[in-house]
């Protein structure tokens, strides 16, 4: 019983460590992003399937120079390049412009069009639901 302890300890500081290098390295992406200008930037969580990040840099008119996109299920994914989408205007994005290859994917690109929205409004632009407030709303019932 021990050594099932001890595994399931050396596991866990393990998966902490590595989500630690990953969290570095998609701080450092963002912020040398940041530094160049304007940065949308749009999330979806994954659950048991591919969660996914989107990153935008944007000139003064809200036209993208350049998308970066961080995409996985496991501590080992990192940010990658976004193609298809530079040149086009943040506000402006619709289905028909968006990526075949993932929903969580899709989902993300409109999280970060719609936080461009908010942002040129004015508007508070609300944190996610942390894992446990989603389950509690699962559980009640009252979606918020």
């Amino acid at each position: 019983m021990l050594k099932l302890g001890l595994v399931v300890a050396a596991a866990f500081v393990l998966q902490i460590v590595l989500s630690s290098i990953q969290m570095r390295h998609f701080a450092k992406e963002f912020t040398a992003m940041r530094r160049r200008g304007r940065v949308a930037c749009g999330r979806q969580a994954g659950g048991f399937h591919a969660g996914a990040i989107v990153l935008f840099l944007l000139d003064g008119a809200g036209v993208i120079q350049e998308g970066k996109m961080l995409m996985g299920v496991t501590c080992f994914a990192r940010v990658r390049p976004l193609p298809g989408f530079t040149g086009k205007q943040i506000a402006t994005l619709t289905e028909a412009d968006l990526p075949r290859h993932g929903k969580n994917l899709r989902r993300a690109v409109l999280d970060a069009r719609n936080t461009y929205h908010k942002f040129i409004a004015g508007e508070a632009i609300p944190e996610p639901p942390s894992p446990f407030r989603r389950v509690s709303c699962a559980f009640t019932g009252n979606g918020k």
